[in-house]
């Protein structure tokens, strides 16, 4: 079947800006004719968001794919390391199978760090067998970020093995080392890491630029680094992409990648530089089967009205048109759950903590980041116990266990604003555990066994609202209509904003304070978490 696209053509290769029109064959770009038209739109390549996992959308890769490509994604390169530490192996073919019944070019990689630490407890291992066994037999395209950054260091043999068979598969090897830098940072490098999408200051991502590695700058919906790296972009364009990172579904129906070139574009970047990092880089770098606007490629890209305004008028993926004027053309996937979440509802009295310190270390949150920082507050005690002080916003987290029965971790955190009830959210990086934070023991306990009781979701509790946004696929996403999705998302985002919580992205942050690979303190479900001494401390200071 033959089609033709006549506009204003951007030509990144080349750089420069013709009149022309596309021939298409069978989803393959037969001619690029250089010819006059009346046309005023503007055709270019596709974009490919670097980084992303897909599960913090809270949608499956089907549904995600229906939203991005309305906003000019024609790609993506996914790290399903949140499904894998759930369910492992049966995880990542689960979102393999899913992204196969959509157009969108989801490119997944092999999670490396499964589980990312020892000190917590997930549902499920990825040896290096399963490294081998799912680049044979998927031929994923990458080795998913390398976040064990001391293993790399210490050149453990486990880790190295990971590497070297990514290397033994010709595939890269992404990177994940915030903070690391100098003869560290080159040590990592030196290992066959390629990327890093943890930079968040313009040094730090200069350094790593100098030493070779590829630096993407990540906007997501809870780490924000686009302001600090963006001036690098005029200078190392053809080592830079763009990545989303973590994109929470109202945030991706607002935008995508597209929103990162608009932002660019407003600082003063070249448009060739932009469209080198949100679409030729990626897809050379990973060796993607996506169209590049040339003779001979997959018919994958975009019309917009001009490169100004940037807005996304049609979205082709292999010479089908799946999303026009904001409409997504992807029909939806009906797709059966897959879960593993095997805990008992808990009591008010399993969140009590016996004071022994009238002064205890705080985990402060820092909105946008995903580092913390570690204080000291005065303890408020009452019976005896450790409890919230909502008037200096000093409020008890715990995590809970959600793949066997054990005792629940306390610490407590700085910054999330909430006056009274309780959050809660079995999305919590990396094993995903129940992480809530609260005013009071009652609203913390009825918001985790909401959880419980749907077997995964995002809950708020208070003495007067009870809501849950149910995620039984992983205890991560839902198969449900993703614009339903982001609705239902944005409702109770902001049922959590009206009971105090000052953050942009309360859930989003609260689903990262358990990353322990993230310095400086975190909580796992096996207790307060030091991330630079990378060993357990006690909530008492």
């Amino acid at each position: 079947m033959k089609k033709e696209i006549c506009g204003n053509i951007i030509d990144i290769h080349n750089r420069r800006i013709f009149k022309g029109c596309i021939s298409i064959i069978d989803g393959i770009i037969a001619s690029i004719t250089e010819c006059e038209n009346d046309s005023d739109q503007f055709i270019l390549p596709g974009f490919v968001d670097a980084h992303v996992h897909i599960e913090s959308s809270m949608l499956i890769p089907s549904e995600f794919a229906r939203l991005a490509v309305v906003h000019g994604t024609v790609g993506t390169i996914s790290d399903p390391h949140e499904i894998a530490n759930v369910l492992g192996v049966q995880g990542v073919e689960f979102m393999i199978q899913n992204a196969q019944k959509v157009p969108l070019k989801i490119y997944f990689g092999v999670p490396s760090c499964v589980p990312a630490t020892i000190f917590e407890t997930a549902g499920a291992e990825i040896n290096a067998e399963d490294v081998k066994y799912l680049f044979e037999k998927y031929d994923l395209a990458y080795l998913a970020e390398m976040m064990n950054f001391p293993g790399v260091l210490a050149r453990d043999p486990l880790v190295m093995e990971k590497i070297q068979i990514a290397r033994d598969f010709g595939k890269p090897t992404d990177g994940h080392a915030p903070g690391l830098m100098g003869d560290l940072a080159e040590k990592y490098i030196s290992a066959g890491i390629s990327t890093d999408h943890e930079c968040f200051t313009e040094e730090e991502a200069l350094s790593k630029l100098q030493l070779g590695m590829k630096i993407l700058i990540r906007e997501g919906s809870a780490a924000k680094n686009f302001e600090a790296l963006i001036p690098l972009a005029k200078q190392y364009s053809a080592n830079i992409m763009f990545c989303s990172d973590d994109k929470h579904p109202d945030n991706l129906v607002e935008g995508h990648i597209n929103t990162l070139v608009k932002r660019a574009l407003a600082k003063g970047i070249e448009l060739f530089d932009i469209l080198q990092m949100a679409c030729l880089n990626p897809v050379q770098h990973y060796a993607m089967k996506v169209g590049l606007l040339r003779v001979g490629d997959p018919a994958d890209f975009i019309v917009i009205d001009d490169p100004k305004q940037f807005h996304i008028l049609e979205t082709y993926i292999d010479g089908t048109l799946v999303a026009q004027n904001g409409k997504t053309n992807i029909p939806k996937v009906s797709e059966e759950p897959i879960n593993n979440f095997n805990i008992s509802p808990i009591h008010q009295k399993d969140l009590a903590a016996p004071a022994s310190s009238s002064k205890i270390k705080v985990i402060e949150a820092l909105d946008g980041q995903l580092i913390t920082n570690s204080l000291v507050a005065d303890a408020k005690i009452e019976d005896g116990n450790y409890v919230s002080d909502t008037e200096n916003d000093v409020l008890k987290m715990v995590c809970v266990n959600r793949y066997s029965d054990a005792p629940v971790a306390i610490a407590f955190i700085k910054n999330f604003g909430l006056k009274h009830g309780a959050i809660a959210s079995s999305v919590a990086h990396d094993s995903h555990n129940i992480i809530a934070v609260g005013t009071d023991d009652d609203s913390m306990a009825k918001a985790i066994n909401l959880i419980i009781e749907a077997r995964g979701g995002i809950s708020l509790s208070s003495h007067t609202h009870q809501e849950i946004l149910p995620l039984p696929v992983g205890g991560l996403m839902s198969a449900d209509d993703g614009y339903k999705i982001a609705e239902r998302y944005s409702h109770i985002d902001q049922l959590a904003k009206s009971h105090g919580s000052t953050l942009k992205s309360p859930f989003m942050s609260l689903s990262f304070m358990a990353l322990l690979v993230i310095p400086h303190l975190k909580l796992s479900d096996k207790g307060l978490f030091d991330g630079d001494t990378f060993q357990f401390t006690s909530i008492t200071a």
